[in-house]
C-alpha cells in the first residue's frame, strides 16, 4: 500500500500546489505595485516641475498692462499736484526755514526732489538704451516691495546710494521757485512719455539688481510722497514762520 494515496494525499499535494501559486502572484503583485509607485512619483516629479515652470514663465511674460499705466500717471500727478500745493505762496522765510542747522529747509527737500527726478530720468533713458530684458525679469522682486521701501519711515541717507559723490545733496543755491519749475519740468516729462509708451516696461532694466523701468517710476511718486511727510513735518514745527496775512 501506497502512504499518499486517499483523499489526505491528493488533498497535501492540492494545498502545495495552491501555495506556491499563490507566492508567485504575491511576487507578481509586488512587482506591479512597486512599478506603480515609481511611475507614480514619476508623474508627480514631472507635474511638479511643470508646474514650476508655467509658473515662472507666467511671472516673466505678464506685459505691462493699461492698468500699469494709468497707475504710475495717476500717482505721478497726484505727488506732483501735492508738491505744488504744499509750497504755494510760501514767504522767504517759509522757503529757508530749518527745524536745526543740520535739517534742510523746504526750499533744499524741493530741490532734492528735482535732482533725483534728473537721476531717476537718466535710469529710464539708459533702460531704454539697452533693450529689453526679460530674463532679468526672473530676479524682479515685486512692486510691493519697491514701494514699502521708498516709503518706510525709516530715514534714508542720500549719499548713500550715490557713493563716492554727494550730488543729490541740495545746495541750497536756487529759489525755491525755480526748484519747483525744475522739478515740474521732469516730472511732466516722465508723465507725457508714459502715456504715448508702447515698450514693455517691465522687460527694462539698466542692470541686474535693478528695478525695471515700471518700478523706477514707483520710486518716482514714493520718493516724492517720502518728502511730503518730511515738508509737512517742517510746517509743524514750533519756530516755523507764520503766513502773512494779504490786506484787501
Amino acid at each position: 500500500m501506497f502512504p499518499f494515496k486517499g483523499s489526505r494525499g491528493m488533498m497535501s499535494s492540492k494545498g502545495i500546489h495552491l501555495a506556491k501559486g499563490w507566492l508567485k502572484l504575491k511576487k507578481v503583485l509586488k512587482l506591479i505595485l512597486t512599478s506603480m509607485k515609481t511611475i507614480l512619483k514619476i508623474f508627480l516629479s514631472v507635474l511638479a516641475f511643470n508646474l514650476l515652470t508655467f509658473s515662472a514663465s507666467a511671472q516673466q511674460i505678464a506685459p505691462w498692462s493699461e492698468a500699469d499705466r494709468k497707475y504710475l500717471l495717476d500717482n505721478l500727478a497726484r505727488s506732483r499736484d501735492l508738491l505744488v500745493k504744499e509750497t504755494t505762496n510760501l514767504t522767504p522765510e517759509q522757503w529757508k526755514f530749518k527745524e536745526s542747522p543740520d535739517r534742510w529747509s523746504i526750499n533744499e527737500v524741493v530741490e532734492h526732489i528735482a535732482l533725483w527726478e534728473l537721476l531717476f530720468d537718466r535710469e529710464v533713458s539708459q533702460a531704454l538704451a539697452a533693450g529689453p530684458q526679460p530674463e532679468l525679469a526672473k530676479a524682479a522682486k515685486p512692486d510691493s516691495v519697491i514701494l514699502s521701501f521708498i516709503r518706510e519711515e525709516k530715514p534714508h541717507v542720500t549719499t548713500e546710494y550715490t557713493k563716492p559723490f554727494t550730488f543729490s545733496v541740495p545746495t541750497g543755491l536756487y529759489e525755491g521757485k525755480d526748484n519747483v519749475a525744475a522739478f515740474l519740468k521732469r516730472r511732466n516729462e516722465s508723465m507725457a512719455y508714459l502715456k504715448t509708451a508702447l515698450e514693455d516696461l517691465r522687460q527694462y532694466f539698466l542692470k541686474p539688481g535693478r528695478p525695471n523701468i515700471h518700478q523706477v517710476y514707483i520710486n518716482v511718486f514714493g520718493h516724492t510722497d517720502r518728502h511730503l511727510r518730511q515738508i509737512r513735518k517742517i510746517k509743524q514745527h514750533l519756530n516755523y514762520p507764520k503766513s502773512k496775512l494779504v490786506r484787501r
